[in-house]
């Protein structure tokens, strides 16, 4: 069995049309339809465009974890 995958944006009237498909005429095919949620690039990255504040940039952080340096 090949596979093949392509991705189609399902226009206002509903029509999806496949064209270019790398079979030939008389070819039995299956179509198997998935829905691929569209990930909004806001949610992705929720701190794009924020305002990022440091506080004491050049502090060691956690130190009280270093057993060693202690």
């Amino acid at each position: 069995m090949q596979a093949y995958k392509t991705e189609k944006i399902l226009p206002q009237n509903g029509l999806l049309i496949l064209d270019d498909l790398p079979f030939k005429a008389n070819d039995v095919i299956e179509i198997i339809i998935l829905y691929k949620e569209n990930k909004d690039e806001k949610h992705c990255y929720p701190l794009r465009g924020k305002l990022i504040e440091y506080d004491n940039p050049f502090e060691p952080v956690a130190i009280e974890d270093w057993e060693v340096l202690k």
